[in-house]
This record gives C-alpha cells, structure tokens and sequence, in this order.
C-alpha cells in the first residue's frame, strides 16, 4: 500500500547488466562447484542498501 520506489539510473542499471554478463563467463570458464547453491536469475539482490529485484518484477 505505501510501497517506496527508488529511481536506478541507467548507469546503475548497464554497471549491473556489465556484472551479471561477465559473471556468466567467469561460470563458463570456472563452472561453480555446487549448482545447488547457484542463486537463480530472477532473486534479489541488495544495491546501496536498496532491494532489487530481477526479471518479472518491477524493481523496487
């Protein structure tokens, strides 16, 4: 009901497109020991304090 939106700016957004992207060739190169324990895409994640969420949701 009174849910906050913070702004992202687009600097924000490419700096963690640029992270997610050479994360996924860090895990090409050095597949991740346990697959169990790999955080899906869509799972949210904390910036400056901020919750963000990815994928379907609106972020926050």
């Amino acid at each position: 009901m009174g849910e906050v939106i913070q702004f992202v700016s687009k600097a924000e957004r490419e700096r963690l497109r640029l992270i997610r992207e050479a994360r996924a060739m860090y895990d090409s190169v050095f597949p991740p020991a346990d697959p169990v324990s790999k955080q899906p895409d869509n799972a949210p994640m904390v910036v400056n304090g901020t919750w963000i969420h990815r994928g379907s949701e609106p972020l926050s």
